[in-house]
């Protein structure tokens, strides 16, 4: 850049400070713990320098929490030498010393860190992500943490700064980049502009042919989607960089839009520390060999310039290597946190017994129940949704009883009449994919959409149902950053069908699931997963509950199928009003959403309890029971039904609504009537080896009486979660249910 401004001399030194402490920090591990991986930053020092003055420059204008996500490269010079973690704190880690306390842990550059940062216009919040060896999938995870910071500063996006750092190959080839991209500026995910800055290394893992790495000029090419201004940058003309990044925020805060810093580097070393590049690399390594180091090509220029000498020079590098050898902060910018984050305090220390209310009267109920079914008499309703809602009106008056999305609408009413927050996204989640939540009703005269729950009373929480872009991946993560960032919230995600979830695996494998265990960060997202056998194919019928489960240990998250619409009203709010955060994981049905047996009363609702277990509800005598069926979800109803039709009473079906954590005990209390019965069944939908059959078995055994033998009633083992005819699905469901039901 031709036309950049001047700096003064105090700008100068602090460059060059910041290049001696990114180059000082690598050699200090280098020499330390030779062989151990660091994935360094050397080559692309100008990175230090230019975060810090990126926050610097952002404090001034006013923000105040900057969001960092980035993968491993430099990630351990960043920790030390911006957000101030100690260092011998880093050594110890190197050490292999660790708290045991912590749970699992996690490699020392997959980890996270916050701390303050003072500027001109005050300290700054800085928090740096917790991020898996999936180099690009933490960008979401970044985004959804800064719309909940956003939505606690009134959506002012001038307050809170998100900054993603990617590699030169992992921008160009991991899929969620675009996805995020694609997300930036849509109503339910803008978050006003992220800086995307790639320390561009010119090399992809070992392969250096661009050839090989993308299909465009530039690795950077994928953020033209979005017509984001592209700054490519020499990381050796520190300068330079610094101007750029400034004027990346500047643009940024301008116009609320992502903008995109190319800083073109190289890599000292091989992609960790015990890799030999000259292997893959000879030309590349030989000049790299050759090169010398940032912070030497910039102490020769200011002082060649006589901004500094080579006494004062080398004192520098000096005085940063004592830092190091004492172990304490080396930013000078750095400042004890205050009151920047979200208080976590009240949602610690609970577990699955922590006592909680979530009663409410029937009186109460109706009185919402009117209120989400009112709407303006000039807003228009499609004649479906027009039916959807006087059935609704017959409900609270009594005339019907609940379906689930009555019962559903009601448990969000509740929850922002207590002044709680929702946010829910998903494909069609406003209407509901099967076309029953409904929540927000669109005015067939000149499409202007209304939603009843935004009306409960003056001072009830914040609700936000938005229909998400087509992703999994991208949206998923976005809301699992998002819970993380506000426990208050009663954050959800809904899958099109439950099928898709495996879109977003890598958010399920690598945060949901463990991220309490390896960070110790709580969060409370709501996942509903359309899950059931209705003979529509392998990729509408399974939300593969058994990978789910496969997944349960540590008490990490709940698991659950609830079949009624009394125990979605009461599972919802028992996630909100119980203290603790924890995943939930909810098959949720699709034909269920109208089917005539599955339905409750307003008293039912009333109580407040999820029952995670549900035993026998017709009038048979235990005595007389000779077989136990015990299944979860939708096939519940047809057990039920061909019972009925058999007229038989020698066979109990009990439901399992919640599969973790097991409820061994008020499994037992049922299961206790039962205690002479030595046939028992786990009858499911899906196939043998998927569902819950081989996941929880153990757990099934652990409930029934001594001496009993446990077989099971489904579908044979399949590599598909499902058939593809309807016939063949007919006649497997009518076997299952028959094998289910015949006392052999």
């Amino acid at each position: 850049v031709e036309a950049r401004p001047q700096i003064n001399r105090e700008e100068k030194i602090s460059i060059l400070k910041g290049l001696v402490a990114a180059d000082g920090m690598e050699k200090y591990l280098g020499a330390k713990f030779p062989g151990a991986k660091r994935f360094s930053l050397e080559g692309g020092d100008a990175l230090i320098p230019m975060l810090k003055g990126l926050i610097t420059a952002a404090g001034t204008q006013g923000t105040k929490e900057v969001v960092v996500g980035m993968a491993h490269r430099g990630r351990l010079n960043v920790l030390v030498n911006v957000l101030g973690k100690n260092p011998s704190v880093l050594f110890d880690e190197f050490s292999g010393k660790h708290d045991e306390s912590l749970g699992a842990g996690d490699v020392k550059y997959h980890a996270g860190y916050s701390s303050d940062f003072a500027t001109p216009g005050g300290n700054v919040h800085l928090a740096l992500a917790f991020n898996p060896s999936h180099l690009e999938i933490v960008n979401p995870v970044v985004m959804g943490s800064v719309r909940a910071r956003l939505d606690r500063r009134d959506n002012d996006s001038s307050k809170v700064l998100p900054v993603t750092i990617h590699g030169d190959s992992a921008i160009a080839g991991q899929g969620v980049v675009q996805e995020t991209f694609n997300m930036s500026q849509t109503r339910g995910f803008a978050v006003g502009g992220t800086v995307r800055i790639v320390i561009n290394n010119q090399v992809g893992f070992t392969t250096s042919r661009t050839d090989d790495t993308r299909s465009t000029q530039y690795c950077t090419d994928i953020a033209k989607m979005v017509q984001a201004p592209i700054f490519h940058v020499n990381s050796d003309d520190p300068e330079a960089v610094m101007f750029v990044t400034k004027l990346a925020l500047d643009f940024r805060n301008k116009f609320k839009r992502d903008v995109v810093i190319d800083l073109v580097c190289y890599r000292r070393h091989g992609h960790n520390e015990s890799d030999e590049p000259n292997a893959t690399q000879p030309l590349m390594y030989q000049k790299i060999k050759k090169h010398p180091v940032p912070r030497e090509l910039y102490a020769d220029q200011l002082i060649a310039e006589g901004v500094i000498g080579e006494v004062e020079s080398q004192k520098l590098i000096d005085d940063y290597r004592a830092a190091l050898d004492h172990g304490a902060c080396v930013v000078e910018e750095w400042r004890p946190m205050t009151e920047h984050s979200v208080d976590w305090r009240p949602f610690l220390g609970h577990d699955w017994d922590t006592p909680y209310d979530a009663s409410i009267s029937v009186e109460h109920l109706k009185e919402l129940g009117e209120k989400v079914t009112n709407y303006p008499a000039t807003h228009k309703l499609h004649s479906r949704v027009n039916k959807v809602y006087q059935d609704r009106k017959a409900m609270v008056a009594g005339e019907r009883m609940l379906d689930w999305g009555m019962a559903e609408i009601l448990a969000y009413a509740s929850i922002v009449e207590a002044g709680t927050s929702i946010r829910m996204t998903g494909q069609d989640s406003g209407r509901g994919t099967f076309f029953h939540r409904h929540a927000v009703l669109h005015n067939q005269k000149d499409a202007a959409a209304y939603m009843p729950l935004q009306h409960i009373s003056e001072d009830q929480g914040p609700i936000e149902i938005y229909d998400s872009v087509l992703s999994e991946e991208a949206v998923m993560a976005f809301e699992y950053g998002y819970a993380t960032a506000e426990p208050t919230c009663l954050t959800i995600w809904e899958a099109q069908f439950g099928d898709f979830a495996n879109g977003a695996q890598v958010v399920f494998d690598q945060f949901l699931c463990s991220g309490e265990a390896k960070w110790g960060r709580l969060c409370g997202l709501t996942v509903l997963l359309p899950h059931g056998y209705e003979g529509q194919g392998p990729e509408h019928s399974s939300a593969r509950l058994e990978r789910f489960l496969q997944l349960c240990a540590d008490h990490n998250w709940q698991v659950c199928v609830p079949s009624t619409p009394a125990q979605v009203f009461n599972m919802l709010r028992r996630q909100v009003i119980r203290p603790m955060r924890k995943p939930l994981i909810v098959m949720s049905p699709k034909s269920l959403l109208r089917h005539p047996l599955a339905v409750s009363s307003l008293e039912e609702l009333s109580d407040g309890i999820f029952h995670n277990v549900i035993g026998e509800v017709d009038e048979l005598d235990p005595a007389g029971v000779k077989r136990v069926v015990m299944c979860s979800g939708k096939v519940y109803y047809d057990l039920l039904d061909q019972r009925r039709k058999n007229e038989q009473t020698d066979v109990a079906i009990i439901r399992l609504e919640q599969l973790y954590p097991f409820p061994q005990e008020e499994c037992a209390k049922i299961v206790a009537e039962y205690s002479h019965v030595k046939d028992w069944v786990w009858c499911q939908e899906e196939p043998q080896n998927q569902g819950a059959w081989y996941c929880s078995q153990h757990h099934f055994w652990q409930v029934i009486p001594d001496g009993a033998k446990l077989t099971y009633a489904g579908r044979a083992a399949s590599a598909s979660p499902a058939v593809g005819y309807l016939s063949v699905h007919n006649q497997q469901q009518k076997a299952l249910v028959e094998d289910a039901l015949t006392i052999k």
